[in-house]
């Protein structure tokens, strides 16, 4: 697989993933590319063109799919960016920021609910 078109990405953000990519060591050779017909709303031209994207990563077994835009090239790139989100998860947990953001809503949701607790208690 070659690095996705980046005409609709910021510079920015292609970059921090080319950095990922690299810091994990990821051989983008291993990563096999489909583009598949997608589902849901969307009509006839969902129904018609292939611009949802698969992405197999053989070597842990990952496979990703993202739909989420009209166009092939952001669907390319947001699926590339879970795969190596889901790599990172696998080989590196200790630099995952999705596992920090998922660790942020679980500590921020502990706090609401021990404040709920201790608000309907003291009224008894």
């Amino acid at each position: 697989m070659n690095f996705p078109e980046l005409s609709d990405i910021t510079p920015q953000k292609a970059e921090a993933l080319k950095a990922r990519i690299a810091r994990l060591a990821i051989d983008l050779r291993l990563i096999e590319e489909q583009f598949v017909r997608g589902g849901g709303k969307g009509g006839q031209k969902i129904n018609k063109t292939a611009n949802a994207v698969l992405l197999r990563y053989a070597p842990l077994g990952l496979v990703v799919r993202c739909q989420r835009e009209r166009k092939r090239s952001l669907n390319r790139f947001l699926a590339l960016r879970e795969l190596v989100d889901e790599i990172e998860l696998r080989v590196s947990p200790g630099t995952s920021e999705r596992l920090k953001e998922i660790a942020r809503i679980r500590k921020r949701k502990s706090r609401a609910r021990s404040r709920r607790a201790g608000g309907e208690g003291a009224g008894i």
